[in-house]
């Protein structure tokens, strides 16, 4: 028997059926908006974070994971929340932490997590790595530091943790004013540079365009960066038992021999009072940096001068220092160019010839302390060309200016 339908229904079914896609694109989440066009001019520092999480926001829009519109079959609350564990910023020079990375920390986690509301956005620490599913790195990088007229560049990338392709990447520059380049505690009380292989893969990421790989070699060690900054915390919280915890537990797995690790061991032994354990951490910074070709130390001087600072809180420790170097440098059979660097302070011939000065100083100590290094020792004056910072403060913003270098050499 055949089924005999009105002639009205199949005019009543279209009508149906383009009424319900009607209700279903109107459900749709619109296109998204186009990329806010670049500034003019540079911006505040607060208006440049903003600027760069919202343009961050719209590449991200073309993401399924982004772009999620209220769904006609479920509630919000049943989708599940995904994870952004942002890293410390860094100062894109340096690799140092300062005040002004925290500051630019603080306003990305507000920012961020008030843009992306599918998502919870923490600092990286280990429990937030686990569960996260992209990383967002960032740079401060100071740009012509020297001048009156300096400013900084912001660099944030976004990293799909699974793939390890960055999916979003932008970038704002902002004017210098109340931008402190000031060392945090941690950096600012660490006896060597702590921008190693890891650190300089941070910086490469927050840099990396959309679609380009992020840095392997960081990525692969984001556990051990979760470590150091929980660790990092609590030593500028001054819980020095717990931050030695954390660098402990950094230590002990293969992939925890870098600087910033050891520079840890070195500074919560030292506020502990474990005299013998901080000697053993600074002797393994001078090791892994003369294994590594990246051992730079900061001898901080008196001003155009070869005496070192009187502060003990700051020079105490360099009679120790020099010793673990010279044992160290004696013990690697290497041939070293010693280099010395000045700040942007004073001409030029002026700061080439304090700077071979003061290599010739230290050079003088450790030959004295390890007679079987004479000859193997070539002292550099660098002057400031190679200055990590440039502003020429004579203080702690640019004290890293001033370090001595110890680069391996054919013998």
């Amino acid at each position: 028997m055949s089924l005999n339908l009105p002639r009205s229904m199949p005019s009543r079914l279209t009508a149906t059926c383009l009424i319900a896609l009607g209700l279903l694109a109107s459900c749709a989440a619109p296109p998204p908006p186009e990329r806010p066009p670049a500034p003019s001019s540079e911006l505040t520092f607060d208006a440049g974070v903003d600027y760069a999480i919202d343009d961050l926001l719209v590449q991200l829009r073309r993401l399924p994971a982004f772009s999620a519109a209220p769904g006609l079959l479920k509630k919000e609350s049943d989708i599940p929340r995904g994870v952004i564990a942002v890293d410390p910023a860094i100062d894109g020079n340096t690799g140092q932490q300062t005040l002004a990375s925290k500051a630019l920390d603080s306003r990305l986690l507000q920012r961020a997590s008030d843009k992306f509301a599918q998502f919870d956005v923490a600092a990286v620490n280990s429990a937030i790595l686990g569960k996260a599913q992209y990383l967002l790195a960032a740079t401060l990088t100071p740009i012509d530091a020297a001048k009156a007229s300096a400013t900084f560049r912001i660099s944030l990338s976004l990293t799909d943790i699974k793939t390890g392709f960055v999916v979003a990447q932008s970038a704002a520059r902002v004017r210098s004013e109340g931008v402190d380049t000031t060392p945090t505690p941690f950096y600012r009380d660490s006896p060597s540079l702590t921008k190693d292989r890891v650190v300089e893969g941070q910086i490469r990421t927050a840099q990396t365009p959309t679609g380009s790989a992020a840095d392997e070699f960081y990525m692969s060690r984001l556990p051990i960066n979760a470590l150091i900054s929980e660790g990092s915390n609590r030593y500028e919280a001054g819980n020095y038992a717990e931050a030695l915890r954390y660098y402990e537990t950094a230590a002990a797995r293969p992939e925890g021999q870098q600087l910033r690790v050891l520079n840890g061991l070195y500074l919560a032994n030292t506020q502990l009072g474990r005299t013998d354990d901080a000697e053993k951490a600074f002797a393994k910074i001078v090791a892994l940096g003369l294994a590594t070709n990246s051992l730079s130390v900061k001898f901080l001087f008196k001003p155009g001068s070869l005496d070192f600072l009187a502060d003990p809180k700051i020079s105490g420790a360099y009679a120790m220092w020099l010793r673990l170097v010279a044992r160290e440098v004696a013990a690697s059979k290497a041939c070293l160019n010693i280099v010395g660097h000045t700040s942007h302070t004073g001409n030029e011939q002026f700061n080439e010839r304090l700077s071979l000065q003061r290599a010739v100083s230290i050079q003088r100590k450790i030959e004295t302390l390890a007679p079987e290094t004479a000859g193997r020792l070539v002292s550099v004056g660098m002057g400031f060309p190679e200055n990590l910072v440039g502003s020429g403060t004579d203080d702690l913003r640019d004290a890293l200016d001033r370090r001595v270098e110890f680069k391996v050499r054919n013998c």
